[in-house]
């Protein structure tokens, strides 16, 4: 982490933008990046986000893909043209490559997974163009991979659980007992 700080504390402009609807994530990160020497502003939605970027263009900025009132792709937009050379990074509880195509294409330099660690979002940010990101340390195994995406689809599913089946092309009596238990580690 010491090795993080010397590299934030050499940067001209510390600025960043959070943008997430999830409160705790939010505050969390925007604390943990604070503490690692960002300057963050922390905004819980789109419309938010694109306020912030008029008032004060960042220099950094992390980004939630999908948000209730939108999507994270309009803030890449706003902030590329307000500041080209900011360097954006995506985060996403739901990913996939079409997403990240999309991400990079619209201009973030990476494209981040929930849970993201806030060491991890500062390598993102603060790594040189060309730079390869290092496998993780403590990747998420299979069966958690597999857990997050069925609570992910039973969100989108308004928490129906035989429709959420349907989708996942499950048992009901299955997938009940899945969201019965605890999350796997």
């Amino acid at each position: 982490m010491s090795d993080l700080s010397t590299q934030i504390e050499g940067l001209a402009d510390k600025s960043l933008l959070l943008l997430d609807d999830d409160t705790a994530l939010r505050t969390r990160l925007g604390r943990a990046l604070e503490g690692r020497g960002f300057e963050p502003v922390l905004a819980a939605s789109v419309t938010e986000a694109l306020a912030a970027v008029k008032v004060y263009p960042p220099a950094f900025a992390v980004l939630d893909m999908r948000l209730e009132d939108g999507t994270g792709l309009k803030v890449v937009e706003a902030v590329r043209e307000a500041r080209p050379d900011a360097k954006i990074i995506m985060l996403t509880g739901y990913g996939n490559i079409a997403t990240a195509v999309a991400a990079v294409k619209a201009g973030a330099v990476d494209y981040l997974s929930k849970p993201a660690d806030a060491d991890d979002v500062a390598r993102a940010l603060l790594a040189l163009p060309g730079d390869v990101a290092a496998p993780p340390e403590n990747p998420m195994s299979a069966d958690r991979v597999r857990w997050e995406h069925i609570q992910r689809v039973y969100e989108l599913c308004g928490h129906n659980v035989s429709e959420t089946a349907r989708r996942l092309n499950m048992h009901r009596r299955t997938l009940q007992r899945i969201l019965a238990k605890r999350a796997p580690r």
